[in-house]
């Protein structure tokens, strides 16, 4: 059977299909903005074609199709969403408001002038209920239930679309909030109810409110995509499993995400990582940095050891989600960005971007305004006649005449205003990449930049000489590098358990407990995906810190009975992994549990990518020669046709090699070697 990897991005939708025999196909097509879905088809009927089969054809034999989406993202960054109510323990309502007097965190906290945080729930729809829960699980005072029905008519009377239930303490006692929200659906049929237990069972009730919130405010606009996308494919043909991208970089059924819609928030960039983490495992010490330069932004993840690393302290726009997500940095400089004079007269690039529609000007879609993918066709990095496969056009004229109205306004000709534009958005790649890399305390020329995005191997070179960065992998599958990355994923589930105690008062017995709980729920969970319980592979993992400490840290946990030998190695594992990201421990400091977690996966079907050898002879390749400018002076450089360059064949900049979905760049003083799966390696030549 195929399969199937999409993911929707702001500009392009991206369709790579793994055949029967392991070769990669790689399909892009315009997103639709205004409808995601049909944009998704026609990437697959584009797919279909090239099989030449029909799409009802291809589709029956595709056994799983993984989906990536920004929808959730940027239905939540636009506020987009919709009209969001709140139920809440009486005298609690404004936590998110509040929400322990952090100031917007995209400012300065001494910035008077920045209005104040605006919740996705205005306090008029925030309603209180008299009920009470122990963080113990007992529940001191019943629940209201008159109370609760009021609260949900009052809020149905107001137009509320979604509702969010979020009581005290649900976390250890769930028996309040699941009766809240059976009266909710009850007296509010049609409505979007999430439960504060179901997204976030830990504690910290500003984290779990603040992220339920966000759910219910994003849910309604998340699940009816998914039930039309689904109905959609039906029609189509598609009886396989439509599975979702996660945040925390596993997949999920589609069906299972409808209710859990803040999960898919940074779905696609999620699996960026996981492609670079394949592709470059041959690298020393397996320092990594994943980039991907799309149309719209541009994204970050940093891999130390092989480890890709997650988080639970995310911010999306203003907005707190402390969901487990991979730590990725995304900033908005991509192909469509768009260049623009500021108020002091300097030159500015993005994050405002063209998008997919009208799109660059280039595209001569009516787009007016100069962005990087103009600057790149006018520096003669990309073609005009075989952008993704000469499907789209480009036209220089309407390019030059943008970039124009820019350079009129700084005083510079048109090959300077491109020269400046594409150094621009180069040296703010390179800043976000340094800041990503030097927070967390490492040094960025200790890491092999491995380039996506269709955008990222015509500026990949140049980020890395900026960084003094020694080794470039850009691999072939480059222009859907999400994509690929969500081949290498395996399906599975997060669960947790809080636990509050110093490591001195653990009870063995009662951790083990809570392991064995959690696995059977993920054994349920994972049989109604059809994957039986000798399938199943468990991680188990605690958060700790040290007494008086703010931060937690992840540490793994052994697996079998947790005992006093398996409890002295989980703090010895903390003391160490401490000591590894702050360079220090405090043994004389008691350690503290806070939450247990589990992480149940259905390992990935196999696959391997097929080998390719070169003959030797780079020349054969050369399709024509065409004049780009390097440093400011035009050259007349070869331009490579990439699909007949093989394993073991060398190129020496400056060189262009042409992809059917994107462009390599190799500027002057860099060698290009191809290895045995046609990944480009650039580094500097001696």
């Amino acid at each position: 059977m195929k399969r199937v990897a999409i993911d929707v991005g702001g500009t392009f939708t991206d369709c790579l299909v793994l055949d029967e025999s392991g070769i990669l196909q790689s399909f892009k097509s315009p997103t639709m903005p205004q409808d995601p879905s049909t944009g998704l088809l026609r990437a697959l009927e584009k797919a279909a074609g090239a099989y030449r089969q029909t799409l009802a054809e291809f589709l029956g034999q595709v056994g799983a199709i993984i989906h990536g989406t920004t929808l959730a993202t940027n239905a939540l960054l636009t506020g987009r969403g919709v009209e969001t109510g709140m139920i809440t323990t009486k005298n609690f309502r404004d936590i998110i408001e509040i929400r322990r007097g952090i100031k917007n965190v995209n400012t300065s906290m001494y910035n008077f002038f920045v209005p104040p945080y605006r919740p996705l729930v205005p306090r008029r729809l925030r309603l209180g209920v008299e009920e009470r829960t122990l963080w113990n699980g007992e529940i001191a005072t019943e629940l209201d239930e008159s109370e609760v029905l009021q609260a949900a008519e009052q809020l149905r009377a107001k137009g509320v679309k979604a509702v969010a239930v979020c009581f005290l303490h649900s976390y250890a006692n769930s028996a309040n909030e699941r009766r809240a929200v059976e009266i909710c659906k009850t007296a509010m049929p049609g409505t979007h109810v999430t439960a504060s237990h179901e997204i976030l069972p830990v504690w910290r009730e500003f984290e779990r409110f603040s992220t339920t919130v966000v759910s219910a405010y994003i849910g309604p606009i998340v699940d009816d995509y998914l039930a039309e996308l689904e109905k959609r494919l039906g029609a189509a043909g598609f009886r396989g499993t439509l599975l979702m991208m996660l945040s925390n970089g596993l997949t999920e059924t589609a069906t299972h995400c409808r209710s859990r819609a803040v999960f898919l928030i940074g779905s696609g960039p999620a699996a960026a990582p996981s492609a670079a983490l394949h592709l470059g495992r041959e690298m020393p010490n397996l320092n990594l940095l994943s980039v991907d330069m799309g149309g719209t932004s541009f994204d970050i993840g940093l891999i130390r050891k092989g480890e890709i690393p997650t988080t639970t302290e995310a911010w999306v726009g203003d907005h707190r989600v402390a969901i487990k997500m991979v730590d990725t940095r995304s900033v908005g400089a991509g192909g469509g960005s768009i260049a623009w004079v500021d108020s002091l007269g300097l030159l500015r690039v993005g994050p405002q971007s063209a998008g997919a529609d009208p799109g660059p000007a280039c595209y001569g879609k009516g787009g007016m305004e100069p962005t990087v993918s103009d600057a790149d066709l006018l520096l003669g990095y990309i073609p005009d006649d075989y952008f993704l496969g000469g499907e789209i056009p480009l036209d220089a004229k309407l390019a030059e005449a943008a970039v124009k109205k820019v350079g009129d306004r700084l005083g510079l000709s048109v090959t300077e205003t491109t020269q400046a534009i594409f150094t621009t958005v180069n040296s703010y790649m390179a800043d976000s990449i340094t800041g990503v890399s030097t927070k967390n305390g490492h040094d960025v020329r200790d890491f092999a930049l491995v380039v996506g995005g269709g955008a990222g191997p015509v500026h990949g070179v140049f980020i890395a000489d900026l960084l003094g960065i020694r080794n470039v992998i850009i691999p072939p599958v480059a222009a859907l590098f999400s994509a690929f990355g969500m081949f290498v994923k395996d399906v599975g589930r997060d669960f947790s358990r809080p636990y509050f105690s110093p490591a001195s008062r653990v009870d063995p017995d009662r951790v083990s407990q809570l392991f064995r709980e959690m696995e059977e729920d993920a054994r349920r969970a994972l049989k109604a995906m059809l994957a039986s319980d000798s399938s199943v592979v468990f991680t188990r993992t605690a958060e700790m810190r040290y007494s008086g400490q703010f931060h937690d840290i992840e540490v793994p946990v052994p697996g079998g009975d947790f005992t006093r030998q398996t409890l002295g190695a989980t703090i010895d594992a903390f003391h160490a992994r401490h000591e590894e990201l702050y360079t220090f421990r405090m043994p004389w400091k008691e350690a503290g549990f806070l939450t247990f977690h589990l992480k149940a996966t259905v390992q990935r079907a196999p696959f391997s990518l097929r080998s390719s050898r070169g003959t030797g002879n780079t020349s054969r390749a050369i399709k024509r020669e065409r004049r780009c400018i390097f440093s400011g002076e035009q050259v007349k450089t070869p331009v490579y046709d990439g699909e007949k360059l093989g394993g073991g064949d060398e190129l020496y900049g400056p060189a262009i090699i042409e992809e059917r979905t994107t462009t390599v760049v190799i500027p002057q003083g860099y060698r290009c070697a191809v290895d045995g799966l046609r990944n480009y390696v650039l580094n500097r030549s001696s």
